[in-house]
């Protein structure tokens, strides 16, 4: 019986203790709108606890762990993870895991001081994008750098490209060993399947977008979070904000963007289900105003998967969703499903 499961379940007495300890006493537990949890069926005591972020990176270690471990993940779907503040449940669960999964590349913005308590309270607490080569990975323009000062900085959206995201599996694989090595045997084996799925779905995206007419490949969103998927797959991407949502777009930017529209003949700009819909539809209208008629091509899943229970709810279902209603809207040929 697979004991995994995508909500928190967070004990009354190890959220008390959480919040004594870190908050110097506890009231009622804050939650943001869109954040509640769902108290699942309580798992076996020796069963490692494992507790991700964001959805993309707990499908996967859900897919590795099987029956063997639980894994939680913090943010739910449409949940935006570059404005996301951690609620008290939250910092109670970071530290009732035993594996603390999260992308890294400044992704999770605002849980930085409480992914540093629960490593310093012990937890094994890995990064997952950021052991992805630098050669792989997406490096941001200098005017992003000046926020960071000398650092390096990446874009940390990298499950955009399934090829890259495949390089996450063997240290998710990894940490999962570190943490219960008597079921070595079975992460592996799992881990070696779903790396394989991964590659599969890379090859299936290939193979739809080469149908994209190359003057049609301009993909417009609302955010910049499809740099990977256009560098793999051929196509320029405009998002209206830039790499993080906190950055907010100005009256030049969607003029900017308006004059691409038109010049170019984009036919379609897509929103995204984490990104609210009020700069892409300014985008329509300024084109609209100068007879360049622009439609919605979907919504795409960018930051964060779609809900429980749906294709889009797992990684794989997610990409595929994006791929084929990012082909349709620009002129290619989709597959049936």
């Amino acid at each position: 019986m697979n004991c995994s499961h995508r909500y928190i379940w967070c004990p009354a007495l190890l959220s008390l203790l959480a919040c004594v300890a870190l908050l110097s006493g506890c009231g009622r537990a804050e939650t943001e709108p869109g954040t509640e949890t769902q108290t699942p069926a309580a798992s076996p005591a020796d069963t490692p606890r494992v507790v991700a972020t964001v959805g993309m990176i707990a499908d996967l270690a859900e897919r590795i762990a099987g029956e063997h471990a639980t894994v939680d993940v913090l943010m739910q779907p449409g949940i935006d993870p570059h404005l996301y503040q951690p609620t008290r449940d939250d910092l109670a669960a970071l530290l009732n895991a035993d594996l603390v999964l999260y992308n890294g590349l400044k992704l999770e913005g605002r849980m930085t001081d409480a992914l540093k308590n629960a490593r310093g309270a012990g937890r094994a607490v890995v990064p997952v994008a950021e052991s992805i080569p630098e050669d792989a990975l997406l490096r941001l323009e200098e005017a992003e750098l000046a926020v960071d000062g000398t650092e390096k900085l990446f874009d940390p959206h990298a499950w955009m490209d399934p090829s890259v995201w495949a390089q996450t599996v063997p240290v998710i694989r990894d940490a999962l060993v570190e943490i219960d090595p008597d079921n070595a045997g079975a992460y592996t084996a799992a881990a070696e399947e779903l790396q394989n799925e991964l590659l599969e779905l890379h090859a299936y995206a290939q193979r739809v977008l080469d149908t994209v007419p190359k003057s049609q490949r301009v993909l417009v969103t609302a955010h910049d979070a499809f740099g990977y998927f256009g560098r793999q797959y051929g196509f320029e991407v405009l998002g209206i904000q830039g790499i993080s949502t906190q950055s907010e777009a100005g009256v030049r930017d969607i003029e900017r963007l308006v004059a691409v529209l038109v010049e170019r003949g984009v036919p379609a700009v897509f929103v995204e289900s984490t990104v609210s819909e009020r700069n892409v539809n300014a985008l329509i209208a300024g084109a609209q105003a100068r007879d360049h008629a622009v439609s919605v091509g979907g919504e795409l899943f960018s930051d964060a998967m779609g809900p429980d229970g749906t294709p889009e709810g797992t990684y794989v279902g997610m990409l595929r969703h994006n791929v084929d209603t990012i082909a349709a809207a620009l002129g290619g040929t989709v597959d049936a499903r």
